[in-house]
């Protein structure tokens, strides 16, 4: 439901700050006094086009702020949280501000939004009908979501929309099979050699760090038992090694020390020194004996080698990515062999396809027999709504189906019985297609799910009892939803549960409108000056005080 709505130098509007509440709110002013103006702006809120043209003259910007109680749709609450546009629980703000370039900004609970956001996010909170944007009722989606929702039919589109999506998936993949299936055989006896050949190749990635390291030592096997014979000799194995002349350095200090104390600091870090020296010999003598001049083992590192980098060469990835190239080509040989597994996926789309239809065959039944319930009901509601003779249809056009069923939905109207009926997007009257909105609106409106709807000029063409009965039409409508009316018939404006009166006057050489709420004695004055005019007679005060039932 729309809360509050702040318009900012918009048009001939300076600054206004509007509480609105449940029920039927009408809207009266002069002929142009800026009775749309109100339209216009929430309009722009809700994502409509706009241009430098809306910024009231000598202004910087124009700004609009909406602000909307959402507490009872849930569907969008879930679509803000979806798209990170979610703010306080159950509120909604919409602010659209257009600068005097005619650059457009747009924001949905204080974050940055595209325009076709708050769009799609309008669509959720309010349908204005009569000669504006967002009529609804002309799409041909919102004519076959009414229809649904007024025949209860919203669980079961839903399940035929899934039933669809996998019977055209599964379609899809057999077209794809058959329109490639010489590429898909010549890709998959390919691919058997290759995995094959990868496969016996039998390479990982450990064994190539562990080949590159044996054939290094195999290669250098000489040089590194001559390196570890010197590092013998000179540590322990000849006339002048190391660990000799350390041990008599060690033994001569032994027999000093006696002398001088000090040199026992000299012999704690030879002492661990020689321990070292004396490892390290023992370390280098057990690597000698492992060290072995192997030229057959050699050539068979060099051979495995070979093989390997053969394969990377030839496949033109590095010897390392082997093992991960193999389980891509087995992957893809097994999506390719579930391909080839043909009649399976034959059935199973046979099974898809049989859901499809025989749900689809059920919704359109249901269909059938709503949309000439409802067709009835607009018909009867338009005699008395100054189309006598008219009556409204639901065709339903058989086709080969879709997400959505087996027909294509289309609303249709004739002015007389003896014409043929015209889609509701082709009436030409706005008056018209307005009351034939009212009439549908009010009949669903226990289904419809946009909480706020706004009439603008419903009332064109008519006058007398059927203006009384468009008023008591949007009163009986403003008892399901929130409804707000522009009129110029006081038998419209008496119905209202509030009564807004909308003015234009002139502020320091400006026009500048403004709207105002009356009370019971102003608003008599309002329904008697749309009753006779500029002279307001005690006679015509009477008589709106009469139609406002005080």
């Amino acid at each position: 439901m729309l809360l509050t709505l702040n318009i900012r130098d918009f048009v001939i509007v300076d600054r206004l700050e509007l509480e609105f509440q449940p029920g039927f709110t009408v809207l009266t002013g002069e002929t142009g006094a800026g009775k749309s103006i109100l339209i216009d702006a929430l309009s722009l809120a809700l994502g409509e086009r706009a241009d430098a043209g809306v910024v009231r003259a000598g202004a910087d910007r124009a700004e609009i702020v909406a602000e909307f109680d959402i507490r009872a749709l849930p569907h969008l609450q879930s679509w803000l949280d979806e798209h990170e546009l979610g703010g306080d629980p159950g509120i909604c703000l919409m602010r659209r501000v257009v600068d005097a370039g005619g650059r457009s900004r747009s924001f949905i609970n204080g974050r940055s939004a595209t325009l076709q956001q708050l769009r799609e996010t309008g669509e959720f909170l309010v349908d204005i009908h009569g000669q504006h944007a967002h009529q609804s009722l002309l799409k041909a989606a919102a004519q076959r979501e009414l229809l649904d929702a007024y025949a209860g039919l919203g669980p079961q589109a839903k399940e035929i929309a899934a039933a669809w999506k996998e019977w055209q998936m599964l379609k899809k993949a057999r077209l794809e099979r058959e329109k490639n299936a010489a590429a898909y055989a010549e890709e998959l006896e390919r691919l058997e050699w290759q995995v094959k050949e990868l496969a016996t190749l039998n390479f990982s990635s450990p064994e190539w760090e562990e080949l590159q390291a044996e054939h290094g030592r195999l290669t250098h096997a000489a040089s590194l038992m001559e390196g570890a014979q010197y590092g013998l000799e000179v540590l322990s194995e000849n006339d002048v090694a190391c660990l000799a002349q350390v041990n008599g350095v060690i033994a001569r200090l032994n027999n000093l020390i006696e002398y001088d104390a000090g040199l026992k600091e000299v012999l704690e870090l030879l002492e661990p020194a020689e321990v070292q020296l004396r490892e390290a010999a023992y370390s280098l003598r057990h690597y000698q004996q492992r060290l072995d001049l192997d030229p057959e083992r050699l050539a068979q590192c060099e051979q495995r080698l070979g093989d390997v980098h053969d394969a990377a060469r030839k496949y033109r990835v590095g010897p390392d990515q082997l093992p991960e190239l193999l389980a891509e080509k087995s992957s893809r040989l097994d999506a390719l062999r579930g391909f080839d597994n043909g009649g399976d996926e034959a059935q199973r789309e046979q099974t898809a396809q049989e859901q499809y239809l025989d749900l689809a065959g059920k919704l359109s039944a249901v269909r059938k027999k709503a949309a000439q319930e409802l067709g009835g009901k607009v018909s009867a509601a338009m005699q008395s709504l100054a189309m006598t003779g008219g009556y409204f249809e639901i065709a339903l056009t058989e086709f080969e189906g879709n997400a959505h069923g087996l027909e294509e939905i289309e609303f249709q109207v004739s002015a007389h019985s003896s014409l043929p009926p015209k889609p509701l997007a082709k009436v030409a009257s706005g008056g018209e297609l307005s009351r034939i909105s009212l009439a549908i609106q009010v009949i669903t409106s226990k289904v419809s799910l946009v909480p706020t709807l706004i009439f603008d000029e419903v009332d064109v063409g008519i006058g007398g009892g059927v203006a009384e009965i468009v008023g008591q039409l949007l009163k009986q409508l403003g008892a399901e939803r929130q409804v707000l009316c522009v009129t110029h018939l006081p038998q419209v404006a008496a119905q209202g549960n509030h009564h807004w009166q909308v003015s234009k006057n002139t502020c320091d050489g400006s026009v500048v409108s403004s709207i105002q709420e009356l009370e019971q004695e102003a608003r008599i004055d309002e329904v008697a000056r749309m009753l006779g005019g500029v002279d307001i007679t005690d006679t015509t005060r009477k008589h709106a005080a009469e139609m406002l039932g005080v």
